[in-house]
């Protein structure tokens, strides 16, 4: 019997998918990669900043990256270690599941898994929106930037009928001025839990007089086994949005 594909994942929601999927092939992961919990490898350091001599001790066949989630110099730096590195591009849900199996392939898993089904099933069921909302999408503050063009998680919002204002901005990630954000006078404003936590007492304050949705930004911005639950657990955030 072949030895599983020894892996180093660099991205929390393929950390996630290669460990449900590929038992005992992951080796190694970042300091981000919370789930599944109780997760038992070796730490490499942060997605923008992995240690590259650990992951060479590591000896891994596979380092999983992703284009925006890491940066290049680091992935030349494993490259020129000798290492295979696996980079992917996710910026709308279709591509997210091609993502998958192509990461899962290179895993040596053989049989389509269970939750990739289940994921693509839950959003091909989506019923039509009841009705369709504009928002701004902050996902940091000091300074505030917002979901621009060409994100997983704006394609993710607009399958719920929620259209972001800067949808159409020439950057993906833009800053803009908390004054703006509020003068756009937007039906909601999305809050997610990461990359920056917002809370109740940390982000809709900001914003007095509008609609504000606090959702879980795992299962916003994460391409994985959480895709599954993503539309009830997101929907159900965004019904339960209230002024501030």
């Amino acid at each position: 019997m072949s030895r599983p594909v020894r892996v180093v994942s660099l991205v929390p929601s393929l950390t996630e998918a290669v460990a449900r999927s590929a038992v005992g092939s992951l080796v190694g992961a970042t300091d981000w990669c919370t789930h599944p919990a109780g997760l038992d490898v070796v730490r490499v350091g942060g997605t923008k900043n992995p240690k590259v001599e650990r992951i060479t001790a590591l000896a891994p066949d596979l380092v999983i990256a992703n284009e925006e989630e890491n940066r290049e110099p680091d992935l030349t730096a494993l490259r020129a270690a000798g290492l295979d590195v696996l980079v992917t591009e996710v910026r709308t849900l279709p591509q997210a599941f091609g993502e998958l199996s192509r990461v899962l392939t290179a895993c040596g898993v053989a049989a389509r898994p269970r939750w990739l089904d289940e994921a693509e099933a839950a959003w091909a069921d989506l019923p039509p929106p009841p009705y369709r909302r504009t928002a701004v999408v902050p996902v940091w503050r000091r300074p505030w930037m917002v979901l621009g063009r060409d994100t997983f998680a704006g394609d993710l919002l607009a399958r719920l009928g929620v259209r972001q204002l800067y949808a159409g901005h020439p950057e993906r990630y833009p800053r803009v001025p908390l004054d703006e954000l509020r003068g756009a006078e937007p039906d909601l404003v999305v809050l997610p839990d990461e990359p920056y936590r917002f809370t109740a007492d940390d982000g809709p304050e900001a914003f007095p007089g509008l609609t504000c949705a606090l959702v879980s930004g795992r299962h916003l911005t994460w391409y994985g086994p959480s895709l599954a639950e993503a539309p009830a657990v997101l929907g159900r955030a965004l019904r339960a949005a209230r002024p501030t």
